[in-house]
Parts: structure tokens; C-alpha cells; sequence
């Protein structure tokens, strides 16, 4: 027998007894998987964005098809994209509470005082690693747009005052700009928790309005207005205690003498303006 076939034979043999041992592992490992996953996947919008509580939307799908979750958990899908997956599946569609961002903090700079220019890389990263940037108050909004760049639903966008806004229709949730703001001012919330204190600043009295106008003053004035325990008065800030929302309403805000805390309905900023408040 030749060397050349003698070869041939000895790599075919290895061969097959390698591609039989193969057979037998996927055989034996092998994990069957609902193929309605893929088709839900397909149907899902591919936003990746982690806004229903799962890496991802084939995670989501896993669990849709599981009956661990709801259609309807997902914020980027509309009505008739739920529709149809709830259709597919033969289940309810569900029903969630519209989340969205909200920026605690109304310091743009048509009110807030700059004490020094900031010449660096134009990002709110990088401005608050040094000393905090140039705002006077350490607490508030840089307005280098990090939360809007990080956006990936054009749902938020910088005014003329450097202070972002988040258009709700667009907002899914997805915690984004969260991250992306090194001064902690985003948060989510649900969209019927109205009552929002507008400031993050720990300073009182005329210290906290001498570096912001909307500044909250710690006068405590929402606490004693608002339903008992509602609004609580911590280290200086007024505090919202969510958990008792159905108790909360906008007489919170009526003696507020600087507009920190705020009743929204609808979009953040869009809210009574200073003459509808009872400044005594």
C-alpha cells in the first residue's frame, strides 16, 4: 500500500470518527428551541434598548413566547406593532405605564450664573471631571448634550438656554441618557407622577438662589401645602415620596417662591408660569 493512500485513509478514518462523536454530542445536547422566537423577533423593532427589563429584543422574544412578559412591556412598539405580535401569539396584549426621562433640573442659562469659562473637550463627561465645569452651581445641568447625543430616538434636544428636553411620544424608556449624565439629573419616571422637584442643589436660602434662580431654597413651604407625606424636606431638598403619588397634587407647588418644584402636564418645562403661583 502506498504512503499517499495509506494517508488518505488514516485522515478519512480520523475523520469519521471525529464527525461520529460530533453527532453524538449535538444529539445529545441538543436544546430544542420554539421556532415562533425568530418570527417574534422579526417582529420586534430591533431597538436593543433594554427599556422592557431584558438584554435585548431576541431576550424579550424568549420571554414573550415563555408567557413570562406582555407585548405591550415594550415602549418603542405602537399600538398595531403590539397588536400583531399579541395576535401571533394568541395572547393578551397587556397594558404598561408610560415611563420617561425627566431631568431634575431647570438651570439653563438664561438663569443659573457661570463663574468660569470652560475651554476643554465640549462634553458633560469631560467638563465635569474638571472641577465640575464652570457652573456655579456644582449640582446642575452642564448643557453639553451627552443626554442627547446618547438618544438613539431623537427623543431629547437642547434649547436655547443649554437645558435638554425629552419629548415623551419619543421616549422609550430606555435609561440612555441616564448613564450618560455624570451629574446624575436623569431619571425615569412614570409619566403620571406629575409633582417634580427641579433641582438637585444642597445648598439653602440665598446660597442655592444666588447660583440658580429655580433653585430650590429649602423653605418647605411645598411640604406643608402638599398631602401629608408627600413631600418631605431632606438635607435641605424638597423630596417627593412617589409611593403615595395618588395623594399628590399640584397645591404643592402654589407657594413655591422659585418654581422648583413643578406640576407638569405633558412635556417637562411646559408648566404654570411664575404669575399662576401664589408667592405669600
Amino acid at each position: 500500500m502506498s504512503a499517499t493512500l495509506l494517508s488518505a485513509l488514516t485522515l478519512g478514518g480520523v475523520g469519521l470518527v471525529f464527525g461520529t462523536l460530533i453527532a453524538m454530542a449535538h444529539r445529545r445536547f441538543y436544546v430544542w428551541e420554539d421556532p415562533r422566537i425568530d418570527t417574534v423577533t422579526d417582529l420586534l423593532p430591533s431597538a436593543n434598548c433594554g427599556a422592557c427589563g431584558f438584554p435585548g429584543c431576541r431576550a424579550f422574544a424568549e420571554n414573550l413566547v415563555a408567557g413570562d412578559t406582555q407585548p405591550a412591556v415594550c415602549t418603542v412598539m405602537g399600538e398595531n406593532e403590539v397588536s400583531t405580535v399579541s395576535d401571533f401569539l394568541g395572547v393578551e396584549a397587556g397594558a404598561t405605564s408610560k415611563r420617561v426621562a425627566r431631568l431634575l433640573c431647570a438651570g439653563g442659562t438664561n438663569v443659573a450664573v457661570q463663574q468660569a469659562d470652560y475651554l476643554g473637550i465640549e462634553t458633560c463627561g469631560a467638563a465635569a471631571a474638571v472641577a465640575g465645569g464652570g457652573k456655579g452651581c456644582t449640582w446642575g445641568c452642564l448643557g453639553f448634550a451627552d443626554c442627547e447625543v446618547s438618544c438613539d430616538f431623537d427623543a431629547i434636544y437642547m434649547d436655547e438656554h443649554s437645558l435638554p428636553h425629552v419629548v415623551p411620544d419619543q421616549c422609550t424608556a430606555c435609561g440612555d441618557c441616564v448613564e450618560a449624565c455624570p451629574k446624575d439629573l436623569f431619571v425615569l419616571m412614570d409619566l403620571e407622577e406629575k409633582l417634580i422637584v427641579q433641582c438637585r442643589s444642597l445648598l439653602t436660602g440665598e446660597e442655592a438662589t444666588d447660583l440658580c434662580e429655580v433653585a430650590c431654597n429649602a423653605c418647605g413651604r411645598c411640604a406643608l401645602d402638599a398631602s401629608a407625606g408627600v413631600v418631605e424636606m431632606m438635607n435641605g431638598l424638597a423630596v417627593v415620596n412617589y409611593e403615595l403619588n395618588d395623594s399628590a397634587g399640584p397645591e404643592a407647588i402654589k407657594r413655591c417662591p422659585t418654581g422648583a418644584i413643578v406640576w407638569v402636564e405633558g412635556p417637562q418645562f411646559t408648566v404654570q408660569p411664575a404669575a399662576e403661583r401664589i408667592l405669600v
